[in-house]
């Protein structure tokens, strides 16, 4: 890693930040500060989309062919395959995840570049033919880079969601600016690093370590940058697209959700269906401790099934074991800050208050750092902040339905979008409630995986635009149509003036 202090990446330079400021990075498991990072303000970051105007106006990236630049991107994927224990490690004691879960998180880092970098270089280089209805007219739809992109990613998953924007991003010939949380920066400028060292023309990449309120901010706003991708919270987000309306940039947003998980009682008629619906629901809301945008938070189990599936998802709940992510057998990590405890905490009280029932959890366990047990809350209802807002936290809701159209209606009962899952042995029930969930990932019979070839993104408050895929690809594109005459000749429809010359 580039050293302490100097984690700002400018047009080629490591440096610090221009006013001095540095912010301490704190490890979640004991609360101690274990790294030093530049705190980048205002002019730093103008400074780094200069870098990055000037790379994309007059560098060399966005006019590099589209093997060269695959074939960077395949280096990257090497490089990240050498570095998977060195990074997987810093994941984990950044984000309080556990180790194998950072090894994870590096696998499909390494798989998006791989991904992107198969897609455009397997594309048609000539672009999209349209038929015009003359042999006259030569008629074509092109891709092309969009510009400088400003990439704003998320603490809970710093290296993943910053390659979902990077590899798409370079893969397209765009240059780009990312900051990443101010929680958890460090796997981002180590990756900014392996781009370097794979050769990545200088300008092409910078990063700017700063709070969102500033840097953020100013990126969102900034009149040279002509595509803005942030992946967070609503209410952040929201003020990013405020922000970059006055500009009229390119906007994506992913805003996170409140992710139903919905078990029918012919799931788990057998005595393996019944420990696998239990098993990934647990894995849906407390893999990361919960800080997951698709988090299954929401059971909605059938009432027959419910008190059997709770008691038995309650007494497994109460066995995962916590501690640093780096230690044996250790199952689920801290939460990542003071606030995000102290935010999971008031979540709680406030369930409690409105008549939820605790099944599991709902404390903090000895000792130091930033633990929270996995917690169970039966007996909820939508009218809850608990169950209509995004916790990021150990908290699993519970809530009961009787038919089939009441599941549809509280799975799709949020102002969020983002995925959500049914659980059936009935093939054609699993195709009609999969059908009807207004989620941008629905998965049957499963929870939590994703396909770098599959589009990620959801509908109503969850976001704008798509990463991943294809659709992925094209955020980073502006598409132009290219029309030739190859037979020019006078229209003549103004022909008054042409006329009297004539006579």
């Amino acid at each position: 890693m580039t050293a302490a202090q100097q984690t700002i990446h400018v047009g080629g330079e490591w440096r610090a930040a221009l006013s001095g400021a540095t912010r301490e990075i704190i490890d979640p498991a004991d609360a101690t500060a274990f790294a030093l990072v530049a705190e980048g303000g205002v002019q730093d970051t103008d400074d780094a989309v200069a870098a990055a105007r000037a790379a994309f106006d007059a560098g060399s990236w966005p006019r590099t062919p589209v093997a060269e630049r695959a074939a960077l991107l395949r280096r990257v994927a090497d490089l990240l395959k050498r570095d998977r224990e060195l990074i997987g490690s810093l994941e984990s004691q950044d984000a309080g995840k556990t180790l194998e879960e950072g090894r994870v998180d590096v696998d499909c880092v390494r798989d998006a570049f791989l991904y992107f970098a198969d897609l455009v270089a397997n594309e048609d280089g000539g672009g999209r033919v349209v038929d015009a209805g003359s042999d006259e007219i030569r008629s074509v739809v092109v891709h092309e880079p969009v510009g400088v992109c400003a990439l704003i990613t998320p603490w809970n998953y710093p290296l993943l969601q910053a390659s979902w924007k990077i590899a798409p991003a370079l893969a397209a010939g765009n240059t780009f600016v990312i900051k990443p949380s101010e929680i958890t920066p460090l796997s981002t400028v180590v990756l900014v690093e392996l781009l370097l060292e794979a050769g990545l023309p200088l300008g092409a990449a910078n990063v700017v370590t700063g709070p969102g309120d500033t840097v953020g901010a100013r990126l969102a706003e900034h009149p040279d940058v002509d595509l803005v991708s942030f992946t967070g919270g609503l209410v952040s987000g929201t003020k990013v697209a405020r922000a970059a309306a006055d500009s009229v940039k390119k906007v994506a947003l992913e805003l996170g959700g409140k992710n139903p998980n919905v078990v029918f009682a012919d799931a788990c008629a057998t005595p393996e269906g019944f420990d696998t619906a239990v098993d990934q629901a647990l894995n849906a809301a407390f893999i990361h401790s919960g800080q997951v945008c698709s988090a299954g938070s929401r059971l909605i189990v059938e009432a027959s099934l419910r008190e059997r599936f709770v008691a038995e998802l309650s007494r497994r709940a109460a066995h995962i074991r916590l501690g640093r992510g780096t230690d044996e057998g250790v199952e689920c990590g801290p939460l990542v800050s003071a606030a995000q405890l102290a935010r999971t905490e008031e979540y709680v009280a406030s369930a409690l208050g409105e008549g939820a029932v605790l099944r599991a959890g709902g404390e903090r366990p000895a000792g130091a750092g930033y633990f929270y047990r996995p917690t169970v809350l039966d007996r909820c209802h939508r009218r809850m902040r608990v169950v209509r807002e995004e916790v990021f936290g150990p908290v699993l809701t519970v809530e009961t339905f009787e038919t089939e159209d009441e599941a549809v209606a509280l799975a799709n009962d949020t102002e969020f979008g983002l995925a959500g899952a049914v659980w059936t042995a009935d093939e054609d029930r699993a195709q009609r409630v999969a059908a009807r969930l207004r989620h941008g990932t629905v998965w049957i019979n499963d929870f939590h995986p994703y396909l770098p070839q599959a589009e990620w993104g959801g509908f109503g408050k969850s976001g704008i635009g798509r990463e991943l895929g294809p659709s992925g690809l094209a955020e980073y594109r502006e598409t132009k149509h290219i029309y030739r005459n190859l037979a020019p000749r006078p229209v003549r429809w103004f022909a008054g003036e042409t006329q009297k010359d004539q006579a």
